[in-house]
C-alpha cells in the first residue's frame, strides 16, 4: 500500500502542476510564446490574494473570484503591451522580453512583500481528509485535482468549439493566412493570454493554500509547468494535464525512495521523455 499511496498522492500533486501547465500550454504550445515570467505571475497573484485575504478577511473562494479577472487583465495588458510585438516564428524575442519581465516582477514583489514566505488560510479544508481504498487523502488536494480536470476540459472545449478557438488555432498554424482570412491575430492572442493568466489566478490560490509562497518561488513553478508541457506534448491541453500528473507521481515516488530524490526523479523523468519522445506523449502532428 505504500507505493499505491505514493501514486495517489503524486496524482493529486500533479493536479496542481497541471493548473500551472495548461496556461503555459496555451501560450507556449499554441502561440509559440516562451513566457519566462509564467511562474512569477503565479507568485504575484498568490501574494495579491494573500494580502486581500488579510485585509478584508476573505476566504479562498472569494479570492479566486477576484484573482481570475485580475489575472485576465494582467494577461491582456501583457500581450497587448509587450508580447504582440514579439510573436513570430523566432521564439527568442518573447523569451528575452519575458525574461526581463520576470526580473522586474521579482524585484517588485521583493520591494512590496519582502522575502518572507506567506500562505493563505483555507480554514478546515486544509486538514480535512477522506478514506480512499484504506488510504487517507486530503480534501484540498482532491479539490485541486478536480478543478484542474475541469479547467482542462473547459479550455479544450473552448479551443475546439468556439469562434475564438478556431481563430486561435488558425493563427497558430499560419498567422499571415489567418490575417488574410479576417482573423484579428493581435486581439486573439491578447484574449488567449488573458485566459492563460486567469487560470493562473486559480492556481495561485491553491498554491498559497496548500503550501507557502515567496517572491523568489517563480522559477520552480516555471520549471514544473515547462516540464509538464514538454512531457505531455506541445499544443495539447490534455497533454499538459497528463504531463502534470506524471511529474507529480515521479516526484512523490522519488521522495518515498529517498527524501532528497523527489525533485531529481521528476527532472529525470522529464529528460527520459525528452530523449525517447521529444514531441511529447500526446503531441498533435
Amino acid at each position: 500500500m505504500k507505493w499505491v499511496d505514493a501514486v495517489i498522492q503524486g496524482l493529486l500533486l500533479g493536479g496542481l502542476y497541471a493548473q500551472y501547465a495548461i496556461g503555459m500550454s496555451l501560450m507556449f504550445g499554441v502561440m509559440r510564446i516562451v513566457n519566462i515570467a509564467h511562474g512569477d505571475l503565479v507568485v504575484l497573484l498568490a501574494l495579491i490574494g494573500i494580502s486581500l485575504a488579510a485585509v478584508f478577511g476573505l476566504g479562498p473562494g472569494y479570492i479566486i473570484l477576484i484573482l481570475v479577472p485580475i489575472g485576465a487583465l494582467i494577461g491582456w495588458i501583457l500581450q497587448r503591451g509587450i508580447l504582440n510585438w514579439a510573436v513570430g516564428e523566432d521564439p527568442l524575442p518573447s523569451l528575452i522580453a519575458t525574461f526581463g519581465l520576470s526580473l522586474a516582477l521579482q524585484n517588485f514583489m521583493l520591494t512590496v512583500w519582502q522575502a518572507d514566505t506567506r500562505s493563505l488560510d483555507a480554514g478546515p479544508l486544509v486538514v480535512q481528509s477522506v478514506d480512499l481504498w484504506s488510504i487517507r487523502v486530503g480534501v484540498l488536494p482532491l479539490v485541486i485535482c478536480g478543478v484542474a480536470l475541469f479547467l482542462t476540459w473547459a479550455l479544450h472545449m473552448v479551443l475546439k468549439t468556439t469562434k475564438f478557438g478556431r481563430g486561435l488555432r488558425a493563427a497558430a498554424a499560419d498567422k499571415d493566412a489567418a490575417t488574410l482570412c479576417g482573423v484579428d491575430t493581435k486581439a486573439i492572442y491578447a484574449q488567449a493570454t488573458a485566459i492563460a493568466v486567469a487560470v493562473l489566478g486559480i492556481a495561485a490560490v491553491f498554491q498559497a493554500a496548500r503550501t507557502t509562497v515567496a517572491p523568489s518561488d517563480g522559477g520552480a513553478q516555471l520549471i514544473y509547468a515547462f516540464e509538464a508541457v514538454i512531457i505531455g506534448g506541445m499544443g495539447s491541453i490534455w497533454g499538459a494535464f497528463v504531463g502534470g500528473l506524471i511529474l507529480g507521481v515521479a516526484q512523490v515516488v522519488g521522495s518515498r525512495i529517498d527524501p532528497g530524490w523527489g525533485i531529481l526523479i521528476g527532472h529525470l523523468v522529464f529528460l527520459l521523455v525528452l530523449a525517447w519522445r521529444p514531441q511529447g506523449l500526446l503531441s498533435r502532428h
